[in-house]
């Protein structure tokens, strides 16, 4: 007896211990609600409990200023930063109180999956709730748009919807196809396509689409130099014809220090109407690859090599009728300065570097194949 009536208050505990628990899991998360919003919807209920609890635990940490008198300071997020690095840099910057909370509220809240790239004036005399809102907020001031060397005017366009600009991709393409100012080097008629010169650009977020594709127009009008154009003219080229080339080489070369070597092997082929018979080309011609998702096929097939264009370079000699992509300065460099050689062949080595194997004959290049 005495064995049943340990037992019987061990279980009065357990029960009450359990009925405590369900009711913190429901307590809590409320708790959490009435504070700092309704959890994101795609957090599960073990995720919910878990980051009510902490959220609780640590409201100070988001609901108090890091420093009442602290002032204002630039803040950057560039494209490709986590969630974490994001709070871990504000902790370090001195403008909120602790990382881990700060990431939790917005997991928390579903704000973790809108942060703004761009630049923010932020003050440590806010609360993380506040900055966190600020971060997530579509009226920030200045947003880092960036333009890889060797995208084409979709790319470009595609990457507008995440940039924190409010120009959409198709207002951008359709001034991009006609731009409204045009320098006297795009003949008439022509794109903008390999005049939208790459870079990091920080831009107030209210430009307009004629604002940036001006910019980007007077980016490269800035970039061509006296020099380049000498270099140009010097090897029979106009400023379009040299953009064009300037763009094959780009899409061709991995490595930038190659870029001399391979504007040689092309001015040579140039200089006895052998084609060019360069792979970007045939890409550019064959457009958006749906099953990639990719506007640059690869790997070509021998029918993709027949595809009946005009910027097919293994069908049609020379140049192609306009620029493939947006080059950087380094191709425009290696047009206007290449190295001389007595090359007339390239291709990639096969131990996937990047580099490139040159040959003056057709035998010589058979060499370099991969077995």
């Amino acid at each position: 007896m005495k064995r049943k009536g340990f037992i019987f208050p061990g279980l009065l505990f357990l029960t009450a211990v359990g009925i405590g628990l369900v009711a913190a899991a429901v307590l809590v998360p409320n708790l959490a609600r009435q504070s700092f919003g309704p959890p994101a919807a795609s957090l599960d209920t073990w995720h919910r409990l878990s980051y009510a609890v902490e959220l609780v635990w640590n409201a100070d940490e988001l609901t108090q200023p890091r420093d009442p008198a602290g002032a204002e300071r630039l803040f950057i997020i560039q494209p490709g930063d986590s969630v974490s690095l994001i709070a871990q840099r504000l902790e370090e910057a001195g403008l909120i109180r602790k990382a881990q909370t700060f990431r939790t509220y917005l997991i928390w809240t579903g704000a973790d999956t809108n942060i703004q790239i761009g630049n923010y004036r932020l003050s440590p005399a806010r609360s993380g709730r506040e900055i966190a809102d600020m971060l997530k907020s579509t009226t920030l001031t200045e947003v880092v748009f960036n333009i890889l060397p060797g995208w084409r005017m979709e790319e470009i366009a595609a990457s507008l919807p995440t940039s924190g600009l409010d120009i959409t991709p198709e207002e951008f393409l359709a001034l991009a196809a006609a731009p409204v100012e045009v320098p006297d080097f795009i003949p008439a008629g022509a794109t903008a396509e390999g005049f939208l010169s790459p870079g990091e650009y920080t831009l107030p977020r209210a430009t307009s689409v004629e604002q940036l594709v001006l910019l980007l127009l007077e980016s490269f009008s800035s970039k061509l130099t006296l020099e380049l154009r000498s270099g140009f003219v010097n090897h029979g080229l106009n400023v379009y014809q040299a953009v064009t080339l300037a763009s094959i080489i780009q899409r061709e070369a991995v490595v930038e220090d190659e870029m001399p070597m391979i504007a040689s092997v092309f001015y040579n082929r140039l200089a006895i109407d052998m084609p060019l018979q360069a792979d970007p080309t045939v890409q550019y011609a064959l457009g958006y690859n749906a099953a990639q998702a990719s506007w640059w096929t690869t790997p070509l097939s021998a029918q993709d090599l027949q595809v009946s264009s005009s910027y097919n370079t293994y069908v049609y000699p020379g140049l192609t009728p306009g620029p493939i992509s947006n080059p950087g300065l380094a191709a425009f460099q290696a047009v206007a300065s290449p190295v001389q050689s007595n090359y007339y062949f390239f291709q990639a080595r096969c131990d996937v570097s990047g580099l490139h194997n040159f040959a003056e004959t057709l035998e010589q290049h058979q060499q370099n194949n991969c077995r």
